[in-house]
Formats: structure tokens, C-alpha cells, sequence
């Protein structure tokens, strides 16, 4: 895959993560630093759990990616909640 898409796919799987995690967003640059991790983190999921994409091609890799972001925004909210004292 090319860098544009790359870009591309972690600035969408970023931002609907974002959504449904209900948050607002990280800005541009960091929905698509999400997205990519999120990619990463994704992929390796669904390695381990063997279990295949649904879908093919570049819809395939989004929805990968937006499932390992998910899971990076939640980790990442619960070091946030952990580390916040009241």
C-alpha cells in the first residue's frame, strides 16, 4: 500500500473510532496516528484469534483498522482514567 493510502485509511478508521468511542477526535494528525496503530493492533487481533476479514480489499483494511482502534482508544482511556487522581 502507498503512503497516501495509508493515510487515508487511518484518518477514516481513526475518526469513526473516535465516534463511537464518543469522543471528539484528536485532530487530524492524530486520528490518523490512531487509525495507522490502530491497523497494526488490528491486524495482529485478528492473526491471533484466526479469524479472517469479512470483507476484501480496502474496505477490508479499514474495517481492521477501525476495530484495532477501538481497542487502542479504550486502552487508552482506561491509562488516562488510571493515571487521574480526584
Amino acid at each position: 500500500m502507498s503512503i497516501l493510502t495509508w493515510l487515508i485509511v487511518g484518518l477514516i478508521a481513526g475518526v469513526l473510532a473516535s465516534l463511537v468511542m464518543g469522543g471528539t477526535g484528536y485532530g487530524i494528525v492524530g486520528d490518523i496516528i490512531i487509525g495507522i496503530i490502530g491497523a497494526f493492533i488490528g491486524g495482529w487481533l485478528f492473526s491471533m484469534l484466526g479469524v479472517a476479514v469479512p470483507l476484501g480489499g480496502i474496505a477490508g483494511t479499514i474495517l481492521v483498522a477501525f476495530i484495532g482502534a477501538i481497542v487502542l482508544l479504550f486502552i487508552i482511556r482506561l491509562v488516562k482514567r488510571g493515571t487521574t487522581r480526584a
